[in-house]
């Protein structure tokens, strides 16, 4: 069995690629998140997949959590194989009003935890001759969009980080790679309907139509499940020669 760690995974994105994982029944799960409920959630897979699991609070701006909870999961599972940085946090707002505390937030949640988080598990995957990290960083990672200064600006960090990882991981078998979604039907994303109608004096279902799926070749929300089993790929001992990319599944955003 091997172990994968997936920060934010007790909501969106990050549970539904967890459930991937899971079905395989080839993976340990290191559960992170904020939900009060997160051991229930992680207890829950490990009942439904019959694997084991673990759960952490860490907080994506506490560097000593973040290496508490690497070590810890070290500690119960032997080693860590597989990184998904995929916690992250909105702010949708004009340049001039953008709150300082939401930038700072943004940036150290979506982009200063995953070198944090990497750095924790790259000695052992450098022994080991083996890594998977995954960033889960977005289409707006690749291109940028209005009153997103914050998010547009951590996820193109992100894909930056990735190359660099993947430069520096090569000779030891660690692969590091960017899934790049369009919109994800989560809860990051409903409220990021509920600010963008806000911002533009329209109704939400105007929103989605009008604003987020736009620039979507294909009008439709990107299925979680998809992101997982690319994540399922990148993470597989076949996927060596995949590294430092950035993977758009954006429904042909990035086309254009």
């Amino acid at each position: 069995m091997k172990t994968i760690l997936i920060t934010g995974s007790t909501s969106g994105i990050g549970l539904g690629i967890a459930h991937e994982f899971a079905k395989t029944k080839q993976y340990n799960i290191v559960f992170n998140g904020l939900e009060p409920n997160g051991q229930e959630i992680a207890d829950g897979v490990a009942k439904d997949f019959g694997i084991a699991t673990m759960y952490s609070n860490a907080n994506m701006l506490m560097p000593e959590e973040l290496r508490k909870m690497v070590n810890d999961a070290i500690a119960k599972f032997g080693a860590i194989d597989v990184l998904i940085n995929n916690a992250g946090i909105q702010h949708v707002s004009p340049i001039e009003d953008f709150p300082d505390d939401k930038w700072n937030a943004i940036i150290g949640i979506n982009l200063t935890s995953a070198f944090y988080l990497s750095k924790a598990v790259w000695k052992g995957m450098k022994e080991r001759k083996f890594g998977r990290i995954i960033n889960i960083a977005s289409a707006h990672g690749l291109v940028a969009s209005e009153f997103k200064s914050a998010y547009v600006a951590s996820k193109h960090g992100i894909v930056g980080f990735t190359k660099t990882l993947g430069l520096e991981g090569a000779p030891f078998n660690i692969t590091c790679n960017a899934i790049c979604p369009g919109y994800v039907k989560t809860p990051l994303v409903d409220k990021q309907i509920a600010d963008q109608a806000k911002v533009h004096n329209m109704s939400e279902a105007d929103v989605i139509n009008k604003v987020m799926l736009l620039k979507q070749a294909v009008k439709e929300f990107v299925p979680v499940e998809i992101l997982g089993q690319m994540a399922l790929l990148l993470a597989s001992d076949g996927a060596s020669t995949i590294t430092g990319t950035a993977l758009p599944i954006d429904g042909g955003w990035n086309a254009q």
